[in-house]
């Protein structure tokens, strides 16, 4: 299945199967770790602009291409001229609720009266490229924001912010490539393209640290509320990418799994695995 169609679906999927907390409750699925590390992330970025002529968004992505973003795409089937119903729907699930003022009432009025659609593919992303890469995709929405698109979705993790959150993720990224602060760069790029929370059967779960080369974080919702529980996934994923996997699994008493509520197949999925907390 082709690559953004997947991710299309996916937000369907979202879209139909919403639930308070974003609830999934799909069974996991038994994947080996060989079979996980045939998978690669990439990115998919959605932009939405404000009149029906794509070219100054479709033309800005291009310049970006070659200007620094090598390896990304502007997908042809599936970008329009015209806006998409399904938008505000998927836009509604995707709000990040972590930040406060994540969005306000004016992203969601230019999600409503949008009037074309542009997706642009990431490279697919070997683990040590993934933390690069995602800087080039938060420079990359930069570009875009500054040629007219009105709203801005990752659809890798399934996550939207205002266009102003998105303009501060875009000056902390620049901020940490310009210090070239490693553990800033991958949180920040955590914050700007995962999911979280959702919710499945009893955890709390991210998705999407894939992106930056670390595996999923879920945890306990018995654990606290669930900023509380938000507050652990990201302790737990900075902790990782300070320390290593293994000092973190023994430390927080926790199990890697690669058994997923995604196929393989499907871009949510982690290859890197899942840290599961425990009760």
């Amino acid at each position: 299945m082709r690559i953004l169609r997947r991710a299309l679906l996916g937000s369907l999927w979202a879209i139909i199967g919403w639930k308070p907390s974003f609830a999934r409750e799909a069974s996991p699925e038994t994947v080996t770790e060989a079979e996980a590390a045939s998978v690669t992330p990439r990115h998919v970025l959605c932009f939405l602009g404000s009149d029906r002529d794509l070219s100054r968004l479709s033309q800005a992505a291009a310049q970006a291409i070659r200007d620094f973003a090598t390896g990304f795409s502007i997908d042809e089937e599936y970008s329009q001229a015209e806006p998409d119903d399904r938008m505000s729907r998927s836009f509604d699930v995707c709000w990040d609720r972590v930040e406060p003022d994540a969005w306000n009432e004016a992203d969601e009025e230019a999600v409503a009266g949008h009037q074309s659609v542009l997706y642009v593919l990431g490279p697919s992303m070997a683990q040590a490229e993934t933390m690069k890469v995602s800087m080039l995709a938060l420079r990359f929405v930069e570009r875009l924001i500054a040629a007219g698109a009105v709203a801005v979705k990752g659809e890798s993790a399934g996550i939207a912010h205002g266009l102003d959150r998105w303009r501060e993720l875009i000056r902390q990224g620049a901020e940490a490539e310009k210090a070239a602060d490693a553990l800033a760069e991958q949180r920040i790029g955590r914050l700007a393209f995962a999911k979280r929370p959702l919710s499945a059967k009893g955890y709390l779960e991210s998705v999407g640290f894939h992106l930056v080369g670390l595996p999923d974080v879920y945890v306990p919702a018995a654990m606290g509320s669930e900023r509380q529980v938000v507050a652990i996934m990201d302790a737990v994923a900075d902790e990782i990418a300070r320390q290593g996997l293994e000092p973190t699994l023994k430390a927080r008493r926790a199990k890697l799994s690669f058994n997923s509520t995604y196929e393989v197949d499907e871009f949510k999925f982690n290859p890197y695995g899942i840290v599961r907390l425990g009760g």
